[in-house]
């Protein structure tokens, strides 16, 4: 009997690095032929754009399919399982399937798909991996002060439920079998042994906890854990499954996104520097793309959380592909003001 095909699902939380820890692992997946599922949150596929940019050889762009039709966790029967059964009647198998959720999904709905009829006796998940920015939580992002917030709660009792955010990074590190702190190199060490505390806090799971600095983690740390994850979900229950078996509903009316289109870019380290201003004042949580600078025969992709703005130059534009600058923007329901963002981003382009 041929044996299950593994798939590791790769979450965390926006900006976390999972993408550019993905692009590693194709670039040196050992001989592996790995097929990738990305979930992309907005209508713009970034991910799947950077990832079929990076030339590796044992993940052609035939083998990269992109959701973008909404949060997996959301839309498992009508999108992920027909895209898996697709997959698995090529005739050509990949020996690994890599499904990188975004920043904003439930590993546990998907995780429990790998229990559907025709699926569970074909694959199986190796393991789930929740990546963490080190450097956010570091800078209390999803740090609590816990004195001022027991002040609070004394005053008002509304306080005693946790943020959806907050909610959401805790599911992420419950379903998870190994938990990379990357970004390591952005905090001292006793930064990060606050960081390892909080994070371990945070699931009474204790799941192995590495760190990483610039998403660099080998495959076969990454690959191979043997977990069989899907038998045992059952054990690690998201918020949302606490909170629907009290009849609550779950959706992601807190997250809203757009896509801006922009000319050539005149000056990248201006570009980079208002990014940061504009990302503070209008207090967006990601924002992602790629960028055309003027005089550059390659295009620039953009990565930006909080005050860290990351950019780098992946590949020439194509013959007669239509070069310009295309950003997605992610932040709060209600908090996004989009033509001021709009505007904004368009003067810094300039």
């Amino acid at each position: 009997m041929q044996s299950k095909i593994p798939a590791t699902v790769i979450t965390g939380f926006l900006g976390a690095g999972k993408t550019t820890i993905i692009r590693n692992l194709l670039m040196n997946a050992q001989g592996r032929r790995i097929a990738l599922i990305i979930n992309e949150f907005g209508d713009l596929g970034v991910d799947g754009d950077v990832l079929k940019g990076c030339g590796a050889e044992t993940c052609s762009e035939d083998d990269i399919v992109e959701l973008t039709n909404g949060c997996i966790c959301c839309t498992v029967a009508d999108d992920f399982i027909p895209t898996m059964e697709k997959l698995l009647e090529r005739d050509r198998l990949p020996d690994h399937i890599v499904i990188e959720t975004s920043g904003l999904a439930l590993p546990q709905p998907l995780v429990n798909a790998f229990n559907w009829p025709g699926i569970k006796e074909r694959v199986t998940v190796d393991g789930v991996v929740t990546v963490v920015d080190s450097a956010a939580v570091a800078a209390g992002r999803f740090a609590d002060d816990e004195d001022r917030v027991d002040a609070l709660r004394a005053a008002d009792e509304s306080l005693d439920h946790e943020s959806p955010l907050e909610e959401l990074f805790e599911d992420q590190l419950t379903a998870a079998d190994l938990i990379i702190l990357n970004k390591s190199d952005l905090v001292d060490a006793a930064g990060l042994s606050a960081v390892r505390n909080d994070v371990a806090a945070r699931t009474s799971r204790k799941p192995q906890m590495i760190e990483a600095s610039g998403g660099e983690v080998s495959a076969a740390v990454l690959l191979g854990l043997g977990v069989g994850t899907e038998s045992d979900i059952a054990n690690r229950r998201s918020h949302h499954e606490i909170e629907h078996e009290n009849g609550e509903e779950h959706d992601h009316d807190d997250f809203d996104s757009f896509v801006v289109d922009l000319g050539a870019v005149a000056a990248p380290d201006h570009f980079s520097k208002a990014l940061r201003d504009i990302i503070a004042t209008h207090d967006i949580l990601r924002l992602k793309g790629f960028a055309d600078v003027a005089g550059k025969p390659m295009r620039l992709v953009v990565q930006a959380v909080g005050s860290r703005v990351d950019s780098y130059f992946d590949r020439a534009w194509k013959p007669g592909e239509e070069r310009g600058t295309r950003l997605v923007v992610i932040g709060l329901h209600d908090g996004l003001d989009e033509a001021a963002i709009t505007a904004a981003l368009q003067d810094a382009a300039r």
